[in-house]
């Protein structure tokens, strides 16, 4: 696994309940950082959080789950790179969702950067917008729209390659 490509990933979605909720955007970027990001058709109803903090950042044309599932299939490319996502836990089921069961273009064992942060010594929840790894790394998280799908995949990558490269 490790020779396989990894894929920055974020989505955004209408609830924590992933029995009620669905895809509202996806956002994914290469480790060369190409850009990928679309958002989606829905008819769940949205949490009260969700509309507040999510449908605003929301105003590109709605996609139909069959037209994401191409493009998506298109982006990630045929060698099954690995998803890395903050916490892939609902990440990884909404989009398992999207594709009818876990047969995706993404390798099978998604990588969960919550652990990998825990396991360098940061407590993950202080990552993201305000919290001290970005401060501490350098990274200038005002250049990045919080709960935006493709910025935080950006933030995602950008924080990834920092501390790779600190060793």
């Amino acid at each position: 696994m490790l020779a396989k490509a990894l894929i920055f990933f974020d989505t955004e979605f209408t609830s924590l309940n992933p029995y009620e909720g669905e895809l509202l955007s996806i956002g994914m970027v290469k480790e060369n950082g190409e850009e990928f990001y679309i958002e989606l058709e829905c008819e769940a109803a949205p949490s009260a959080w969700v509309r507040e903090n999510i449908l605003p950042t929301l105003t590109g044309e709605k996609i139909p789950r069959e037209e994401v599932r191409r493009r998506v299939t298109e982006f990630i490319g045929g060698n099954e790179p690995v998803m890395l996502a903050q916490v892939n836990q609902y990440d990884t089921i909404y989009f398992y969702k999207l594709f009818n069961g876990p047969e995706t273009p993404f390798f099978w064992m998604p990588l969960d950067f919550a652990s990998i942060l825990f396991a360098r010594g940061y407590d993950p929840e202080e990552y993201g917008a305000g919290g001290k790894i970005c401060a501490e790394l350098g990274i200038d998280v005002g250049k990045y729209r919080e709960h935006h799908a493709l910025d935080d995949a950006k933030l995602l990558r950008e924080t990834y390659l920092k501390l790779k490269d600190r060793g």
